[in-house]
């Protein structure tokens, strides 16, 4: 059985990461892979710089969602995630202030099936976005 972490970004609540993977843990067996949900704050600390997670989330061959496409943008971030093999889900916010509480956790319930099958299907590192409108672009270089 194979065996994923899924890491959710501190720009994401960490009730999310929580509710997932209790919501996840019974699917597990009949989906026969192992999806493990984390959440980057509560493993790793408050404020922990994306410099400092990446390499730890790579080493475990690691997934993260985030709604920080900074990570995609800015050129020794994105150098990181790739060299350390992380799995990147960007929701891409539909302003500046990032979506509303209830509207991001509905929208990833809503992509969970979606990004079940990125993961199993794609090697780290990757990248991948979507918008609340548009399902998972991969994103290439």
């Amino acid at each position: 059985m194979r065996k994923y972490k899924v890491y959710i970004d501190e720009n994401l609540p960490p009730q999310l990461a929580k509710g997932l993977h209790e919501l996840q843990w019974p699917q597990n067996k009949r989906d026969n892979i192992e999806i493990q949900v984390l959440s980057i704050k509560d493993t790793f600390g408050q404020g922990e710089q994306d410099e400092d997670w990446i390499p730890k989330v790579g080493a475990e061959n690691g997934i993260v969602i985030t709604q920080d496409y900074r990570i995609q943008t800015q050129r020794h971030q994105k150098e990181l995630y790739i060299e350390c093999g992380v799995g990147i889900l960007f929701f891409s916010p539909p302003s500046k202030s990032g979506y509303q509480y209830w509207d991001l956790v509905k929208l990833v319930i809503n992509r969970w099936e979606e990004i079940k099958q990125i993961i199993k299907k794609d090697d780290t590192p990757f990248a991948y976005r979507c918008t609340s409108r548009k399902s998972f672009e991969k994103i290439e270089d």
